[in-house]
């Protein structure tokens, strides 16, 4: 003789809640991938006057003026600054980032079942 099991709908609701949570985890990690594929290739199409010759020497001034005021920490944060207008930094930065919150999304996925296997468990016991 066997029980039926009353709490199956908590249950069934767990697991739709952690698949639900492991899609919204991949459609982020997939849209994070492709906006930063999409900001890397219109950023590199963007022409790059830093290598011209004619720019050479062209902020000289500027960068003696924040070595004086602000000394190398300035120069770090103004270098850090310009580092992060650079495209394939901003698409590195994307792309992290949504892994980074595709991975949460993943792991409260795996709580939500394991949280949800012993529920499971104790209800398909027989007397």
């Amino acid at each position: 003789m066997s029980e039926k099991n009353t709490s199956t709908t908590p249950v069934s609701s767990v697991y739709r809640r952690a698949r639900r949570c492991r899609a919204t985890g991949v459609i982020i990690l997939l849209l994070g991938l492709v906006s930063a594929g999409v900001v890397y290739w219109l950023g590199a199409r963007a022409p790059d006057y830093a290598d011209d010759p004619d720019m050479l020497g062209f902020n000289r001034a500027e960068e003696r003026q924040m070595g004086i005021l602000y000394g190398k920490q300035g120069q770090l944060i103004e270098d850090l600054e310009n580092d992060l207008k650079e495209p394939g930094t901003q698409a590195g930065l994307i792309a992290a980032g949504s892994a980074a919150i595709a991975a949460a999304c993943f792991y409260f996925a795996r709580l939500l079942e394991t949280e949800a296997k012993p529920a499971d468990d104790a209800g398909t016991h027989q007397v």
